[in-house]
């Protein structure tokens, strides 16, 4: 198997991916882990991805079309522009399981174990996904409902 067909959904334990997959040993798993990540003072560049993200939490949460309008609005360590909702798959590419909440904790602090606003539409639930970092699940949610925001550009 390649490595390119080895990349699960964010929730899979990289220790386990290859006995789940089978994927080729010699394949190098990265973890999430706090070292793929530089603070930027207000944001956190990822290194893997090359993704800035806003390194803290609003004090408040946002349905989901204020959210958008939240990122589109952001300004921080001088970068004004193209702040937006991450999708589901950005969102749970930060998951890591070796913590709770599932995220790490020196990039990004004080992260509630709670839902987390993605740009990704859930055609099933006629909502938008979200991300749970108290266990790094995902699920749609009705986009009237309020939930916590973390911008990335």
């Amino acid at each position: 198997m390649s490595s390119s067909a080895c990349r699960p959904a964010a929730w899979i334990t990289w220790s386990v991916l290859p006995l789940l997959w089978g994927c080729d040993p010699g394949f190098a798993y990265e973890p999430v882990g706090a070292s793929r990540f530089v603070i930027e003072g207000e944001t956190v560049r990822d290194g893997s991805t090359n993704l800035v993200w806003q390194r803290g939490v609003p004090d408040r949460r946002y349905d989901w079309e204020n959210a958008r309008a939240y990122c589109a609005s952001l300004s921080l360590a001088g970068l004004s522009s193209g702040w937006r909702l991450p999708s589901r798959e950005g969102l749970e590419g930060l998951v890591d399981l070796r913590y709770r909440p599932t995220i790490a904790p020196e990039p990004f602090p004080d992260t509630p174990a709670d839902w987390f606003w993605s740009s990704s539409v859930n055609s099933s639930t006629n909502g938008a996904w979200v991300v749970y970092f108290g266990n790094g699940g995902a699920d749609g949610n009705d986009v009237s409902t309020d939930n916590n925001v973390r911008c990335v550009r």
